[in-house]
């Protein structure tokens, strides 16, 4: 085995391979590869953050369905002779990305003689394992990182590390930032609310306008999760250093779920990637696979619907409302908490499509409430992002994304619906980067790009919230 110790050597050469007396010409040639690419080939290690096996016959394809419905149906909501894993849908281009393993392929090939796709990642296993944090990097918590240091966005980080850090912004800022455990998941971790409140003697608590973020129901979308960290250490920084826009902080409440989905995340940092689901047993009857999970985002109780998916369907909606941990105990907090908090926006984070989706995304046929002003809110969150980093995220009603006219059932029961209908005037999912290369495995090196820019629609869609009478 080479020695992992040469990743820490490969930053301190350049291209001069050569000059590097001493080595192998194997040593010496990986260091070439080091210097050419943010991490080495997963084959080069004996030790990898999961079994990277069970993707290596995988690859992500992007399949135009065009007009052909019967196609879109297929890829929509799974194909029973064929299995793929459905990734997302660009409906402006009229594709969806899937992960498929080459004798599937050839299946849905047969299926559908006029398949047209692209190959949108060739490794997969590659692409995943650049995820993780580089190993060789060791990190020092009490040393390296405290409240106002970015050097936490540097890498994706795990839930240990995450709760440690949230653990530390409340000793750094004890009246600003609290952290409570409102339930425990099914494997027994704490389920946690992030509260920022800034003291101002000229308006009371209970009358602040309050403002709910949450993300990390998917396990595998991290960049959401880091974002939203990312939002607090911006909020935190403004508080300290950025006086003229301290408005948003001591005029309103936030409330933040950093990680909606602990036991699912958790999975994806020690067995596989790009787990969806929570973990939970299910009660669904027969279940001869023993499959666990359900979808989070299909397990509230406004318009749910019993998905067409089995237990071992990745948008499995448990067999009752609420059924899952997790959107049980946020119902059952924010119900014991309704005279605490008036909510007034509410933004759900996912990835990723760049795009902003509007309720409802149970059906296209109920137009939502303020239609006319809710659309303009969004298409300023989008420009907000767009003057901070010139990326475009598109505007459109969570149905079509979700297909709900097609297959009612693939948008019953979100999170988007329940807090749009029962608990917030304005509410939107944000699918954030990208807009398909990397799909949920977008690299490091974009966590803070996309923090800013996410930043940036958050600010305004606060100020708008602030106004708003």
């Amino acid at each position: 085995m080479i020695p992992y110790t040469l990743v820490i050597l490969a930053w301190l050469v350049s291209t001069a391979v050569g000059a590097v007396t001493g080595l192998t010409g194997e040593e010496k040639q990986l260091i070439f590869q080091l210097t050419q690419n943010d991490k080495p080939h997963y084959s080069t290690f004996e030790e990898h953050p999961i079994n990277l096996q069970q993707y290596s016959s995988d690859k992500v394809i992007r399949v135009n369905y065009g007009e052909d419905e019967d196609l879109l149906k297929a890829l929509a909501g799974g194909d029973p002779e064929v299995e793929f894993k459905k990734w997302s849908k660009n409906s402006a281009e009229r594709s969806i990305d899937i992960q498929i393993n080459s004798d599937n392929l050839e299946k849905l090939k047969g299926t559908f003689t006029n398949l047209t796709y692209k190959v949108v990642i060739e490794d997969l296993a590659q692409s995943i394992f650049e995820t993780y944090p580089d190993s060789a990097q060791t990190m020092n918590f009490e040393g390296d990182f405290h409240a106002t240091s970015d050097l936490f966005f540097k890498e994706y980080r795990p839930l240990e590390l995450i709760n440690s850090w949230l653990e530390l912004l409340t000793d750094t800022y004890p009246d600003v930032i609290t952290l409570e455990t409102i339930g425990k998941t099914y494997e027994g971790r704490p389920l946690n609310v992030v509260h920022l409140s800034i003291p101002d003697d000229d308006i009371e608590h209970h009358d602040r306008k309050t403002i709910v973020l949450t993300t990390g129901t998917h396990a595998r979308e991290w960049i959401s999760v880091s974002t939203l960290l990312y939002t607090i250490y911006k909020m935190l920084e403004y508080y300290e250093n950025n006086p003229d826009n301290r408005r948003i902080l001591t005029k309103l409440d936030f409330l933040f779920i950093p990680v909606m989905n602990p036991d699912g995340y958790v999975y994806t940092w020690e067995h596989d990637r790009l787990w969806r689901k929570n973990r939970q047993a299910v009660s669904e009857d027969p279940n001869p696979k023993n499959c666990l999970g359900i979808d989070i985002d299909h397990s509230y109780n406004f318009h749910w619907t019993h998905s067409s998916d089995d237990a071992c369907g990745e948008e499995y909606s448990g067999e009752y409302a609420f059924e899952a941990y997790e959107s049980k105990i946020w119902d059952d907090y924010l119900n014991a908490t309704n005279k605490d908090h008036k909510i007034w926006g509410y933004l759900d984070l996912h990835s990723y499509s760049e795009e902003i989706l509007m309720p409802y995304a149970y059906s296209c046929e109920q137009n939502p409430r303020d239609e006319e002003n809710l659309i303009e809110l969004a298409y300023g969150i989008s420009k907000a992002i767009r003057t901070n980093s010139g990326k475009y995220y598109s505007v459109l009603p969570a149905c079509l994304d979700r297909d709900s006219d097609l297959l009612p059932d693939l948008g019953s029961g979100t999170a988007l619906d329940y807090m749009y209908h029962n608990k917030a005037y304005w509410a939107y999912q944000l699918k954030l980067r990208d807009s398909g290369n990397h799909g949920f495995l977008l690299p490091h090196k974009y966590i803070e790009p996309v923090g800013e820019e996410t930043f940036a629609g958050i600010q305004y869609f606060c100020k708008f919230i602030l106004n708003d009478d």
